[in-house]
């Protein structure tokens, strides 16, 4: 299972920080990404980072704004999102795909989902 946690309400150019935590299984071989879905919209891509954590891609949209990360001794990823924007008000989840060790922008590629926690930047 994952878990994330860390949303809240925050004013623009602030920054929050994202946790998903796994348990039940250990998640360190597998490539971990973080979606994002606002109501009426499909869910968005907004970074993704391989099992040995060198690799990360990142949405354009968050680009140099948000930092992901992994700490596999804990089992967790973090998402460090700085700068907020209104635009990034969503409920944000945390995935891992199984078994494949290239990091993906497709949320089709990922087996594990948490529940999701809300993020909400005001103007």
């Amino acid at each position: 299972q994952l878990q994330a946690s860390g949303g809240g309400l925050v004013q623009a150019g602030g920054s929050l920080r994202l946790s998903c935590a796994a348990s039940g299984r250990t998640f360190r071989s597998d490539v971990m990404g973080w979606f994002r879905q606002t109501p009426g919209k499909e869910r968005e891509f907004v970074a993704s980072i391989n099992p040995s954590g060198f690799r990360k891609i990142y949405s354009d949209s968050v680009q140099g704004r948000f930092i992901i990360s992994r700490d596999s001794a804990k089992n967790t990823v973090l998402l460090q999102m700085n700068s907020l924007k209104p635009e990034d008000t969503a409920v944000y989840y945390c995935a891992a795909r199984v078994g494949n060790n290239f990091y993906s922008r497709a949320s089709a590629d990922y087996n594990y989902w948490g529940q999701g926690t809300l993020v909400t930047v005001s103007s």
